[in-house]
């Protein structure tokens, strides 16, 4: 018969999984931090208001810093139910799910921002 103790999961990871959820809120902090100086530093690029170029990247990292925060709710939550797991096969399915999710995710957000990046690009040539 197999231990069943050897298949359950460490305290320590448990408490490393809790302490990463707690950091979800520093986290949240720093991305709306963030979101503030890259609109003003493109705000104030000289000639930002009539450059084509500019507004259409202005989309381009607004949709890049909403992929950036689903991610990171992503493995959040992801951490989350990891933390909640009862045993290691609990543990595996959480992450191969995860991965087969964000892998999924990842291929859409290329393709979208590929996209919009042609469009932006498109536009700017248009006008010349």
């Amino acid at each position: 018969m197999v231990d069943k103790s050897l298949f359950d999961i460490p305290t320590e990871l448990r408490d490393l999984t809790e302490q990463c959820i707690k950091a979800q809120s520093a986290y949240g902090q720093l991305m709306q931090s963030m979101t503030q100086a890259m609109t003003q530093a493109l705000t104030n690029w000289p000639g930002a208001q009539s450059n084509p170029m500019a507004a259409g990247f202005k989309e381009v990292q607004d949709r890049a810093m909403e992929f950036a925060k689903e991610n990171a709710e992503s493995s959040f939550a992801m951490a989350n139910d990891l933390a909640k797991a009862k045993d290691m096969n609990e543990v595996l399915a959480i992450q191969s799910q995860y991965a087969q999710s964000q892998f999924q995710a990842y291929a859409h957000q290329i393709q979208e921002l590929g996209r919009m990046t042609g469009e932006a690009m498109g536009s700017v040539v248009k006008q010349r």
